[in-house]
């Protein structure tokens, strides 16, 4: 019986050798459904076990140390703040008015402005940016006033510093930095008024009223739906816009037909450089206004001695206010306030200044050719005769001298004796194209001017919409 339960269990054990041997994984898989079985019971057994709720509970109890009420207080202070506030500054501001304005609440501050006599520059003067930081208490800190002095690169800044000794004051000089600004507008009744409804400077609009002026009379020629778009520079101090620049390009298109123009320095041919007034080499030309397609907007002669004024009279028949009778008018009258400027609108020589007859205080320039241009009613006459002026250049200021019934310019252009319209002689007059060495850097100019002013004509269209 024994031999047989021995050979009974050797059997067996050589029966699941072989079985393992022959399937491997089979056998593993039964021995993981066991052990998962087995954990499965387990868990089920596990879930007899009490009821959580069912459990003692023991409550502790400690004390808590409360922080000072000072010391939180003193943590809030920590937590000061300082504020920014900007304004334009007044001719009427004193030191008060001004301060109040700027959220100052700050008697010091206010007594240091009044006295002190660089802080002073500040007050009477408008249109200067300023700009105040303040603790939470509204004391003043730090003061800062830019403002542009001149035509020059730099603008000066005024700071008033708050400091452990008092308030302390100095002016600093820093570079101007330009910007790019697109704008465009529709004629709907003047110039002036449309640049306004599109936020642009006059300096700008007087600008653009030069650039196309040899094309555009815009005292008589322009008509309700014109429309203009502009590039133009801000410059800025301090991220500040302190005054404009110069236009970069422009579009005008008047009664139907479009005219164009962008600034453009020519280099200058190696070997004919100049030395500028700082004694630096100047490797590029003075620059001017050019078509898109490379011709200068820049004529023998300006189309206007004013830079901007309406047109009283023009070159035609009229009824001579003073004369009581038809007459030619055989020159063209600019209404101005007395002591606008007037400008000579061509290179040449002062003939004549002085008084005769009607025209009171007059000026005649010889340009050569037989041209000579007539400057008459004159309030002021800046030249003498034989000196040589350039165009654009100031000769004189508006005035009612003479035969005046009111403050204007009479101007006359002649050639030869003979009396021309200055209009059409300034269109006439000879334009000059860029040369051959600049061009290629000119034609890369004007591709990205058109690019500039169609992003500049689309902003109306997008405001129209």
């Amino acid at each position: 019986m024994i031999n047989s339960l021995a050979n009974a269990k050797n059997a067996f054990l050589t029966l699941a050798s072989q079985t393992i041997t022959q399937h491997p994984k089979r056998i593993t898989a039964v021995i993981a459904a066991l052990m998962l079985g087995g954990g499965g019971g387990a868990f089920a057994v596990a879930s007899f076990a009490p009821d959580p709720s069912d459990l003692p509970v023991r409550e502790i109890l400690e004390s808590v140390q409360a922080l000072p009420l000072n010391a939180a207080s003193d943590d809030l202070n920590i937590q000061s703040f300082n504020l920014y506030r900007s304004d334009v500054t007044r001719s009427s501001d004193t030191a008060d008015t001004l301060l109040k304005r700027l959220g100052v609440d700050d008697t010091a501050a206010a007594t240091f402005l009044r006295t002190d006599a660089t802080a002073r520059q500040l007050l009477g003067r408008s249109g200067r940016n300023v700009t105040a930081e303040t603790s939470d208490n509204n004391r003043l800190q730090k003061l800062s006033a830019r403002w542009s002095a001149d035509n020059g690169g730099n603008f000066q800044r005024l700071v008033l510093e708050k400091t452990p000794k008092g308030f302390q004051s100095r002016i600093e000089s820093a570079p101007l930095t330009a910007s790019t600004q697109l704008a465009s507008g529709t004629i709907q009744t003047s110039l002036f008024a449309a640049t306004d409804e599109a936020r642009i400077p006059d300096a700008v609009a007087t600008q653009l009223a030069e650039i196309f002026s040899s094309n555009i009379d815009f005292h008589r020629a322009l008509r309700k739906g014109d429309r203009f778009s502009i590039v133009y520079e801000t410059l800025e101090g301090d991220g500040e816009p302190l005054r404009t620049g110069r236009v970069l390009s422009a579009e005008f298109v008047n009664a139907g037909k479009s005219f164009q123009a962008m600034w453009f320095q020519e280099p200058v041919a190696a070997g004919s450089q100049t030395a500028n007034a700082s004694g630096a080499t100047d490797s590029r030309s003075k620059g001017g206004y050019f078509t898109l397609d490379g011709q200068s907007l820049r004529r023998s002669f300006l189309a206007s001695p004013v830079e901007f004024s309406r047109v009283s009279s023009g070159f035609k028949m009229r009824f001579h206010p003073i004369l009581q009778m038809w007459k030619a008018h055989l020159g063209t009258d600019y209404a101005a306030p007395t002591g606008t400027a007037v400008r000579s609108v061509g290179d040449g020589v002062v003939e004549f200044a002085g008084v005769q007859n009607g025209f009171g205080n007059v000026i005649y320039v010889n340009h050569g050719k037989q041209n000579t241009t007539v400057y008459a009613h004159l309030s002021r006459i800046n030249v003498h005769k034989g000196e040589t002026v350039s165009q654009n250049q100031n000769i004189g200021a508006v005035g009612s001298t003479g035969w005046a019934t009111g403050p204007h310019l009479h101007f006359e252009f002649r050639v030869n004796g003979i009396h021309q319209d200055p209009l059409t002689i300034a269109r006439q007059s000879e334009a000059v194209a860029v040369t051959a060495l600049a061009k290629p850097l000119f034609n890369r100019l004007s591709s990205e001017a058109r690019l500039a002013l169609s992003a500049a004509a689309s902003i109306q269209q997008t405001s129209a919409q």
